[in-house]
């Protein structure tokens, strides 16, 4: 037997599922932020051998936190397109 799919019933469960990526991603990425600003105030008060480390970590953060965006922009994009099948094909 076959199972036909109705393409709106799919391009919808694609759109729904990446609204919730994007609605996570965003989440993760206020929850990074936050943590940068920790770094930041514990390197006020470190050496400079801490500093050193605390600077990776952060910058390490930062990069994390741009390609998280570019991910959540991307998503939109396609939403906003009305294009949510095509990273998400459902099968």
């Amino acid at each position: 037997m076959k199972h036909h799919h109705r393409l709106g019933t799919q391009q919808h469960i694609a759109l729904m599922v990446m609204t919730r990526e994007a609605e996570q991603i965003t989440v993760l990425i206020a929850g990074l932020r936050k943590s940068a600003r920790d770094i930041d105030r514990q390197r006020q008060k470190a050496d400079i051998a801490l500093r050193r480390a605390l600077d990776l970590r952060h910058n390490n953060l930062m990069v994390t936190i741009a390609a998280l965006e570019d991910r959540v922009s991307a998503i939109r994009g396609l939403i906003k397109l009305d294009r949510p099948y095509v990273t998400h094909r459902m099968h």
